[in-house]
């Protein structure tokens, strides 16, 4: 059994918080956010005690494990501070705004001995793992082009509208359009080449639009981001294709279509959850925080992600958003 301590009591915070509720061998037991009224709130739902701060929370309770779901900006320290508390970490994506951040949780977390984990869910989320059981399994031939999208209306609903400040969010190319930049790298490892173009605003870069080219001739276009007006739908899509055949999800569910027979739609359970957000469904929250409870649990480590992967997942972001950068600033 994990107890955890969960740090931010946002949206996201309450996803984590309702897998918690689902798990048998995990248990919230104590919240720390900075907004009384919040934490008591998400407190008084979840079952757990409300503390002033996370080392608080660290030293008053039997916690194994510190969950943060706090802004982007925050991840690095209060990761310090668990790893300094001996506790094992599961910390919201991206992983940091910087590369020496990164390289200081990781090393952090390596001298205490503890896991550290960052919360890919896309990695986890079941049309995606299918798609990537169907590219390791060979079953429809060689990939040789992947579209992933991702886009929607600015998440202005979050605390403070931190999201909008690129010095704590690192704009939509870093927060949101992260998801598909590290599972294409989770799916095909590091490209040969990179190419990526994009909308820079005062929030950052808002949209972007990259190509990666791999030995062997795949081709993986992605494109997304924030930048879109109120009220726009979320949407992602997969389109995959195949030497014999293509997997789609756009506009409805994840068919696989080959060269013979009749299209399969695969069919993934679902367990609906309320609160808001781009996302309904726990799908993939739950299978990423089920696999890190239970890899501690049985005393090993997360193989799905690594530290060091979603290490490269952020410095693949950051070069897109300095490729793009460079070429706004020279229009």
């Amino acid at each position: 059994m994990q107890h955890i301590v969960l740090a931010g009591c946002g949206f996201m915070g309450r996803m984590h918080g309702s897998v918690y509720q689902i798990l048998p061998n995990a248990r919230l037991v104590g919240c720390v956010d900075r907004r009384d009224e919040k934490a008591a709130r998400y407190a008084q739902d979840f079952g757990c005690e409300v503390f002033p701060s996370v080392e608080a929370a660290l030293e008053q309770t039997d916690a194994t494990v510190l969950d943060v779901c706090l802004p982007t900006d925050l991840h690095a320290e209060a990761t310090l501070i668990g790893a300094k508390y001996g506790k094992h970490i599961i910390c919201e994506k991206p992983m940091a705004l910087s590369l020496d951040e990164a390289d200081r949780m990781i090393a952090a977390c390596d001298q205490a001995g503890v896991n550290l984990m960052i919360g890919h869910c896309i990695r986890y989320w079941p049309q995606y793992a299918k798609l990537k059981d169907i590219v390791d399994s060979g079953r429809l031939g060689r990939l040789q082009v992947l579209n992933l999208t991702r886009y929607g209306e600015f998440p202005s609903w979050a605390t403070d509208n931190w999201q909008a400040d690129e010095k704590r969010a690192g704009g939509g190319a870093l927060d949101m359009r992260i998801h598909d930049t590290d599972y294409a790298l989770y799916l095909l490892g590091e490209p040969k080449q990179m190419t990526s173009h994009g909308q820079v605003d005062e929030r950052g870069v808002g949209y972007s639009i990259t190509t990666m080219l791999y030995s062997g001739g795949t081709v993986v276009h992605l494109e997304g981001g924030w930048s879109w007006p109120p009220k726009t739908p979320f949407k992602m899509t997969i389109r995959a294709m195949f030497e014999r055949g293509a997997v789609i999800m756009e506009d409805g569910p994840m068919t696989i279509y080959g060269l013979d027979g009749e299209p399969e739609v695969p069919e993934f359970p679902a367990m609906a959850v309320t609160g808001g957000g781009n996302i309904s469904d726990l799908g993939g929250y739950f299978v990423e925080i089920k696999d890190f409870i239970d890899c501690l649990d049985s005393g090993s480590k997360p193989s799905v992600v690594t530290p060091q992967s979603s290490r490269q997942s952020l410095a693949t972001a950051l070069e897109e958003i300095r490729q793009i950068k460079a070429r706004n600033a020279g229009a």
